[in-house]
């Protein structure tokens, strides 16, 4: 049955990560089933990884953005990858930046 209600994300999904610097590979065994990818942005020359891959459900994703902090990394946003397109969703969950 269809509601209006926004749909959950209980279920889990793909999800993109971004981190600000770059992990080197040892970072890998830390996110299991993920994929780590070096990312500059040419605008900006920002450097970045992008964490990518399936989390299971909201409590793990949680966990994950946990890990994430208690290592005193940057997160810098994190997108829901549609698998059916391959694109993210619409809109990024939101972070504050050092600068504000």
């Amino acid at each position: 049955m269809k509601t209006n209600q926004p749909q959950s994300h209980e279920n889990g999904g793909v999800y993109e990560i971004k981190i600000k610097g770059l992990l080197d590979e040892h970072w890998n065994q830390w996110f299991e089933r993920m994929t780590l990818k070096r990312v500059r942005n040419d605008e900006t020359g920002q450097e970045c990884t992008v964490i990518t891959g399936p989390i299971p459900d909201q409590p793990a994703l949680h966990g994950l953005l946990a890990k994430i902090r208690d290592l005193n990394l940057t997160l810098l946003s994190v997108y829901r990858i549609n698998t059916e397109t391959n694109q993210r969703e619409e809109k990024p969950i939101d972070f504050p930046t050092e600068e504000g």
